[in-house]
């Protein structure tokens, strides 16, 4: 590997002790084991971590719903939890912020459950010690109006769009009215393919909310210098399910506003007729305004010439934002495409000390997971904290997923280019806000040492 020099932003060049090597490490087979069957051990592992995709009509190739349809898999499941690629969490587990609200990985224990049942022939063990079958409402729904128990309060399509069976990627550019008549604050988000075969074709999907950005009361403060803008609203893939902000923040929508939508297609030699994505927005109550304006922040790792992976090479690229004002990170999601295998966010704070933050050493490009901090977890930085990003790429042969590794590759938007970039929602804060907020967490972790709860 040869590190590459660093794109600066705003700070001077910081040294970062970041690894130099991400492997994978597959769950070593145990020599001697429990007995385990599909009934009793197996069933309640896929149906809580795999069947909600797993199913008929979702997005996975096969249904995991009963033991014939496990048994016909069974090497494949065996091969997929071994290598921690499925189900899609790859966030490395052995450093920085383990506290997820979304967190849909595997234990060690459940994986070697799934690896014993494998080795021991699928055994199928009584049937009565298997669970009822779970009630799945429809994959193709909006995901949110469970949580919110109501149905979206805006839904934006966007404009129909004919994908040719052979064909380069394409990126649709539409803008659409929202049709929205007085301010509106916004605590949710979702984005999906309208028809379930436009999963096959839709890479991925970015919306701009454009606006005119008067003054916005109640929010005239230090920290919301930082986020006078609207911005991207949201950005979806495969493996993104919504944006839900915290009780304290949210996005806003003004009267006029649209949506200018940039929709990645991918052709796979079928034709596909009037395809759509359509965004659903949940609101505050009327009336309800939050404290602060959450910013979704495309840091960059690398764009344009600083993206340099030469045949047969794997390469780190580095790059530095410091942050103008406290600000609370709410998720970590990196983005690359086939070469890129992992991803590290540090903070070096503005005395000098460091820690990792969140890394995937893992990277899938087919999955672009939105890692989203638990609320007593979320980082909480100091003005003038340096993030640290390092991205790794393999361009070669021992990379599965890559096409070609006798092609230099630079950043680009179609799949076989490159990107490194990491999608965060950046909540700035004021610094007296931010004092309390480290105080009542400090004080919290103090009250679980004192009484022995602390892990």
């Amino acid at each position: 590997m040869r590190p590459y020099a660093a794109t600066l932003v705003g700070a001077a060049v910081v040294a970062v002790a970041l690894p130099l090597a991400i492997h994978r490490t597959p769950i070593a087979a145990a020599t001697t084991h429990r007995a385990v069957t599909y009934s009793k051990d197996v069933a309640p592992i896929l149906q809580a971590k795999c069947q909600e995709c797993h199913q008929p009509g979702s997005i996975a190739p096969m249904s995991l719903l009963t033991y014939q349809d496990a048994v016909g898999a069974a090497d494949e499941i065996k091969q997929k939890v071994s290598q921690r690629l499925m189900p899609p969490w790859h966030i490395d587990k052995t450093v920085g912020i383990q506290q997820f609200k979304n967190d849909r990985s595997l234990t060690d224990d459940q994986i070697q459950t799934i690896m014993n049942w494998v080795d021991d022939g699928t055994p199928q063990g009584n049937p009565a010690d298997e669970p009822p079958p779970r009630k799945f409402a429809d994959p193709n729904r909006w995901q949110l109006a469970d949580k919110f128990g109501a149905q979206p309060d805006l839904i934006v399509k966007s404009t129909p769009y004919t994908l040719a069976a052979h064909t380069q990627d394409k990126w649709f550019r539409p803008t659409v009215e929202t049709g929205i008549t007085e301010p509106r604050w916004v605590r949710a988000i979702e984005i999906k393919p309208v028809h379930v075969q436009d999963r096959k074709v839709v890479h991925h999907v970015l919306a701009y909310l454009l606006q005119d950005e008067p003054e916005v009361t109640g929010l005239a403060s230090s920290a919301h210098d930082h986020q006078m803008n609207a911005g991207l609203f949201m950005e979806w893939a495969v493996g993104k399910t919504g944006q839900v902000f915290a009780p304290d923040a949210g996005k806003l929508m003004l009267p006029g506003s649209k949506i200018r939508w940039e929709v990645h297609y991918h052709a796979i030699g079928q034709e596909y007729k009037d395809s759509q994505v359509e965004l659903a927005v949940y609101f505050y109550p009327k009336g309800y305004v939050p404290k602060h304006r959450t910013v979704l922040t495309m840091f960059n790792v690398a764009r344009n010439s600083d993206l340099d992976i030469p045949p047969n090479e794997k390469t780190i690229t580095q790059n530095f934002y410091v942050l103008q004002a406290p600000a609370r990170l709410e998720n970590f999601q990196p983005h690359m495409h086939m070469r890129g295998t992992a991803m590290a966010l540090e903070a070096i704070y503005p005395d000098g000390h460091k820690e990792t933050i969140s890394q995937v050493k893992n990277f899938q490009w087919n999955w672009h997971v939105n890692y989203i901090y638990a609320d007593e977890a979320a980082p909480l930085l100091p003005k003038g904290t340096t993030l640290a990003f390092t991205a790794w790429h393999d361009n070669t042969a021992g990379n599965p997923n890559n096409p070609d590794p006798n092609q230099w590759v630079g950043w680009g938007d179609r799949t076989v280019d490159e990107m490194a970039h990491n999608w965060i929602d950046v909540t700035y804060l004021e610094q007296a806000e931010f004092d309390s907020l480290v105080a009542a967490r400090k004080a919290k972790v103090a009250a679980q040492k004192a009484t022995g709860q602390q892990r």
